[in-house]
């Protein structure tokens, strides 16, 4: 018949020590493929996966005015233009999605002369430069300008992705936000680095 005995702050059965030793080492070695097997089935998101989630989650903290959707029934746009990083990352991002009962569409613009309105535009390092002049016509028709990209040609993009180490923060222009008739929510600048003037609300 078994019996218990205290140790410590546990009760054990009477078991041998050498077959409790067995089962611990079995639960050992099957909690370590348990881990093993999620880490393999959850990698660490790639740096667009990232980006891709935070353009979703801008529809979330951004206001854009009427006048931004050509009619009550149009979709909210994300615009990529030159290169897309994204592969899937953003189709999956904003799949099933709507922002204000207005379904979440991506389109690609190879390049500026293909650019069509859209209510976020992420411009890709590839496309910078080149794209300047066409964004100049398009910043004050309530588009959020968005890149990862330092270039010069880019003076007015309002959202600028910045990489620290493995961290992405934000760099948010308010005036060409309010230049473009957008209102960026507290909650969203708050982390973010901002350049311009937030006036005194």
């Amino acid at each position: 018949m078994a019996s218990a005995r205290y140790s410590g702050k546990f009760w054990h059965a009477g078991i041998p020590r050498t077959a409790r030793t067995k089962r611990l080492s079995i639960l050992v070695r099957l909690s370590a493929l348990l881990i093993a097997s999620v880490a393999v089935a959850a990698p660490a998101p790639s740096e667009y996966q990232v980006k891709a989630v935070f353009l979703f989650n801008f529809t979330q903290f951004v206001d854009w005015p009427a006048q931004s959707f050509s009619d009550a029934r149009a979709p909210f746009v994300i615009g990529v233009l030159g290169r897309d990083p994204f592969g899937s990352a953003l189709d999956e991002a904003v799949r099933g999605e709507s922002v204000n009962g207005r379904p979440l569409v991506v389109e690609r613009y190879r390049s500026v002369t293909e650019l069509k309105p859209c209510q976020i535009l992420f411009i890709d390092r590839s496309a910078g430069i080149d794209a300047n002049e066409r964004l100049e016509s398009i910043r004050h028709q309530g588009t959020l300008t968005v890149s990862d990209s330092d270039a010069p040609g880019l003076p007015g993009v309002i959202i600028r992705f910045l990489s620290e180490g493995k961290k992405i923060r934000l760099r948010i222009n308010v005036n060409s936000a309010r230049d473009a008739g957008l209102t960026i929510s507290s909650k969203l600048l708050r982390p973010a680095e901002v350049v311009g003037s937030t006036g005194s609300g």
